[in-house]
């Protein structure tokens, strides 16, 4: 799987995922032009992207009526360099959702985003002339 990245104005960039394109720059307040969210912002929601498609396919495969859910992530930052140092995930669904403890358990072990999360993993970055 690979992503491109474009720069697209003075702060800002467009990542490019299939057919989709997603803008992403710094607030106002950190130098950029509030285009888009941060990267880590994305990231946050691509966790939460990840973990909500999952918890959908584990209701629709016992079909369970999931209706309306909410998932809430709050990222605490610490260390220098800036880090997330800790990620807590919140799934609120109606009053009526069955088995709804056992969905997110579920939709935890589907979820790649997490599962890479949590084990951590090499991040390479390398510089090449065009």
């Amino acid at each position: 799987m690979t992503i491109t990245l474009n720069r697209k104005d003075n702060t800002a960039s467009e990542a490019h995922i299939r057919d989709h394109t997603v803008t992403m720059d710094r607030p106002t307040d950190k130098g950029g032009e509030n285009q888009g969210p941060m990267g880590g912002e994305t990231l946050l929601a691509a966790l939460g992207g990840c973990f909500m498609s999952n918890l959908v396919a584990a209701a629709q495969g016992r079909d369970i009526d999931l209706g309306p859910v909410d998932v809430a992530i709050t990222a605490t930052m610490g260390g220098n360099p800036a880090v997330f140092e800790r990620i807590d995930m919140t799934v609120t669904g109606g009053p009526d959702v069955r088995d709804l403890d056992k969905l997110v358990t579920i939709a935890e072990r589907g979820c790649i985003a997490s599962n890479t999360l949590k084990q951590g993993l090499p991040v390479n970055i390398k510089a090449q002339q065009g």
